[in-house]
């Protein structure tokens, strides 16, 4: 059942579409040229505060799949925990992505620095154990009280 809502929320094989993002302040742009892995929205305390909302949305990509375009030069990395780095832009504080030593074929991109819809549709509510009190979750996507499976996390 997981791996047919995974694929409904999909775009057919074969319908990948180039991806373009970047920064509030327009100093950092990107692409991607791969196809986007589950989207989850992460309710953690780390994405929440990072992201000033309550919670962040994130999907996988091939760390070969995406490449800066410009502005390279102002995106700084917080190191949040042992394994993971908050990539971000310098200048304006925009979250761009996420990146793990121990995992360095994948990029979690912050769904909200892309310039258009992505396709892909959310498969879950993952660290729902640690959500904001004033935030009530109201859809029917699965909700996750810690770490969600790996089908939820990685790309295609």
């Amino acid at each position: 059942a997981l791996a047919a809502d995974i694929a409904r929320r999909q775009p057919a094989k074969g319908g990948f579409q180039m991806l373009t993002g970047g920064c509030l302040c327009g100093a950092v742009r990107f692409e991607i040229s791969g196809r986007l892995g589950p989207v989850v929205y992460c309710h953690c305390s780390m994405c929440r505060r990072s992201s000033g909302s309550a919670f962040a949305a994130n999907a996988s990509v091939k760390t070969a799949s995406f490449r800066v375009l410009q502005g390279d030069e102002v995106i700084a990395e917080y190191r949040s925990s042992e394994d993971f780095f908050r990539a971000f832009c310098s200048r304006c504080g925009s979250p761009l992505y996420g990146r793990s030593p121990s995992a360095p074929q994948i990029r979690r991109i912050r769904l909200g620095a892309l310039d258009s819809d992505p396709g892909v549709r959310c498969v879950g509510h993952v660290w729902v154990g640690s959500k904001a009190p004033w935030h009530e979750i109201t859809d029917n996507i699965g909700q996750f009280p810690g770490m969600p499976p790996r089908t939820h996390l990685l790309p295609p």
